[in-house]
């Protein structure tokens, strides 16, 4: 295959993180509102570009008031940085269908470089004639480095939320014409 633009498919894609909390148990959540660029060879992802743009209001950890305060000053701040971003740098084949995508994310603010782990899933044509690509990701970052930092201390010892946020990426993609 040559390198094409991909649309992503919202309706079967997903961009979904897990956290500690109280340091026993772990909180989920995804983020529905996001866009990707995307020019790739899905058969060597090497020489890809890959743009992502997720919009912070769009948060779901379904809980209404943990959301609403997620978004505020206390963490997010989508007011003020509505948006996190990851923009590609550097791609390295590191299996059959497996890379390390490396490239420059922001967040609350701050630029830092980051690497996720990521997997070609297949490609193949729906019923409609239309050539798909599956593609998943997976990667941690920690939210201290992205000046997330409100906590709280727990009477036995830890604190309320861990910093390692789980990030995992679902994406199905059209090719564009």
């Amino acid at each position: 295959m040559s390198k094409t633009k991909w649309a992503v498919d919202p309706t079967h894609s997903s961009i979904d993180f897990t956290i500690r909390h109280m340091m026993i148990a772990k909180v989920k959540g995804t983020f529905h509102s996001f866009e990707a660029q995307i020019e790739a060879d899905p058969s060597n992802l090497t020489t890809a570009n890959i743009y992502f743009s997720i919009d912070i209001v769009s948060i779901d950890t379904r809980n209404q008031d943990r959301d609403a305060h997620l978004r505020t000053g206390d963490f997010f701040d989508a007011e003020k940085y509505p948006k996190m971003t990851f923009q590609s740098s550097r791609i390295v084949k590191t299996g059959e269908g497996e890379y390390d995508v490396t490239g420059e994310f922001s967040l609350h603010g701050v630029t830092r470089t980051e690497t996720f782990a990521v997997t070609f899933e297949g490609s193949g044509t729906d019923p409609w004639g239309n050539e798909k690509a599956g593609f998943s990701g997976q990667g941690t970052i920690k939210r201290s480095d992205y000046g997330l930092t409100y906590n709280a201390a727990l009477e036995t010892g830890g604190v309320l939320i861990g910093d390692e946020v789980k990030v995992s990426i679902e994406i199905e993609a059209a090719k564009q014409a």
